[in-house]
């Protein structure tokens, strides 16, 4: 790559949202954590550097920092806590702010150049800002450059170094001018060259893949969703038939999941493909668990133990294990690449493989989002049916029905959840809508019928608008819409007497509601 950003990660929710910022504007970029050594970085060779936010206090004990030294490496941008981080190593006192600062903010530019080239001279724009600690003087040698009502300093660089800061998040969407103050770091203070594409991006992998993998033979765990095809494919590139591709029905499917992955695979991609009923395993294993993290836990490691026993059925004595584990699995299921942030959820194909598996993980996808999964997809050649679906968990229907798993509440879901998704589909929605799912809960209710008093169960429905996951709005139905769903699942499906649509969104609920 002929240009390359360096990302240390401490431990803020947006880490990820900054590589994404940063590979849009088709600049090749990293994470990694803050441990990293100063010999390891210059190796490395960044073009720039970006410090990211975090939960810490820079003043705390044991608190992550970094050498001073690092500052005279490369062109520096420190976003919340990588800019107290900076004031504090320069000497500028780091204290708690008198009240917390969270949410859209007012910034003005105090100095229309460098980071906020293109911006007026003591104009207005919006901001979020997340903190609890602010500087109120700037370090020696330092200059501020923006301030809001909440925060005297609200960005700063140094007088004659390439470094600068900002208080606030510009690599979220509630900071709308925040791809123009990343777009002035990258090319105008660190001069990157926009090189970088999903092309780069699969020919890079592509080799890494093969280099790594040798002449050993690879097994990878198809889902039915995007995730774990799109991973498939871009393997299948790198080695060829030392793939296959095992496709377990666990009996936690969609309708007519099974038929629709092996005509993909076997027919229009000519990849190896075994196909397993693993459903009495599955279910079996899951009868009695209410807990979503032990459900989680379950499927995770019957899924290692069916691949493990399927490799050895196929005489393919796999040392490798493909998994299509996407950046939003990683961040929320724990810290990312060492770093403090908090555990939302152990995801499956993350938190709950089991630790003595005998296979080594090729997570060729797992920094990446789902809508550069969707890229990668198509410049692959896979089709846009399979592209373009929505997403759907790895531990598929178990964590969609919130209480103990059955094959009755599967197929009444499933039943449910295919209406659902056919009438969003012919109301010319499904392409509008990032995710759509029926959620059947622990919840029954009184209906009638035909005069006659009913007790049956309660259906939830989500639908979403988002980019990548890590921020999601529910979706504005038309009336009408919800109104045909509802009177079709609760004529068609038996069980069911009540439908409720989720109008909360991520934050502060997330999309799956296990």
């Amino acid at each position: 790559m002929s240009s390359r950003i360096l990302i240390l990660d401490y431990g803020s929710q947006f880490t990820q949202l900054i590589a994404r910022r940063v590979r849009e504007a088709r600049v090749y970029s990293e994470i990694h954590p803050p441990t990293r050594s100063l010999d390891w970085i210059r190796e490395w060779g960044p073009t720039g550097i970006i410090l990211s936010g975090g939960p810490n206090s820079v003043y705390a004990e044991g608190a992550p920092r970094v050498e001073k030294e690092l500052l005279e490496i490369a062109p520096i941008l420190g976003i919340c806590y990588g800019m107290q981080m900076i004031a504090f190593l320069e000497g500028a006192e780091v204290k708690r702010a008198g009240k917390r600062e969270y949410g859209r903010a007012e910034v003005q530019v105090t100095e229309p150049h460098g980071l906020f080239e293109g911006f007026a001279e003591k104009s207005e724009f919006v901001a979020w800002m997340s903190h609890g600690d602010h500087i109120e003087t700037t370090p020696k040698g330092y200059v501020g450059t923006a301030s809001s009502a909440g925060n005297p300093i609200a960005g700063f660089r140094h007088e004659s170094k390439p470094i600068h800061c900002v208080q606030f998040h510009p690599e979220v969407a509630h900071t709308p001018r925040g791809r123009e103050i990343i777009s002035n770091f990258l090319f105008g203070i660190c001069k990157a060259e926009p090189s970088w594409t999903t092309g780069a991006y699969i020919e890079t992998e592509v080799a890494k893949i093969a280099k790594e993998v040798g002449d050993a033979h690879v097994v990878c765990g198809l889902s039915g969703g995007v995730d774990s095809a799109v991973a498939a494919a871009l393997v299948h590139r790198a080695i060829g038939d030392q793939l296959t591709c095992i496709f377990v029905d666990t009996g936690l499917l969609r309708l007519n999941e099974r038929e629709q992955v092996e005509r993909t695979f076997r027919q229009h991609m000519g990849i190896k493909l075994i196909t397993i009923d693993a459903s009495d395993r599955f279910l079996s294993a899951l009868a009695g668990v209410t807990d979503p993290e032990k459900k989680r836990t379950i499927i995770g490691h019957t899924f290692i133990d069916v691949f493990e026993q399927a490799s050895d059925e196929a005489g393919r004595d796999a040392k490798f294990l493909v998994q299509g584990t996407l950046y939003p699995d990683v961040i929320e299921s724990s810290s990312p690449f060492g770093g403090p942030s908090v555990t939302i959820k152990t995801h499956h194909n993350v938190g709950g493989l089991k630790p003595n598996m005998r296979f080594k993980l090729i997570e060729p996808l797992r920094e990446l989002f789902k809508d550069e999964v969707r890229s990668v997809g198509r410049e692959l050649g896979l089709s846009e049916e399979m592209v373009g679906r929505h997403p759907f968990p790895g531990p598929g229907l178990a964590i969609r029905i919130l209480s103990d798993v059955t094959r009755p509440k599967l197929d009444l879901l499933r039943e449910a959840d295919a209406i659902y998704l056919e009438e969003i589909r012919d109301a010319g929605l499904y392409d509008t809508i990032w995710q759509a799912f029926a959620v059947l809960l622990p919840v029954q209710s009184v209906g009638v019928m035909g005069d006659e008093r009913t007790y049956e169960n309660v259906l939830g429905l989500r639908a979403v608008t988002s980019t990548d996951g890590m921020t999601a709005d529910w979706y504005p139905f038309p009336y009408d819409v919800l109104g045909r769903i509802s009177s079709r699942i609760i004529n068609q499906v038996t069980g069911i007497n009540r439908v409720v649509y989720d109008v909360s969104s991520k934050p502060p609920s997330t999309i799956e509601w296990e």
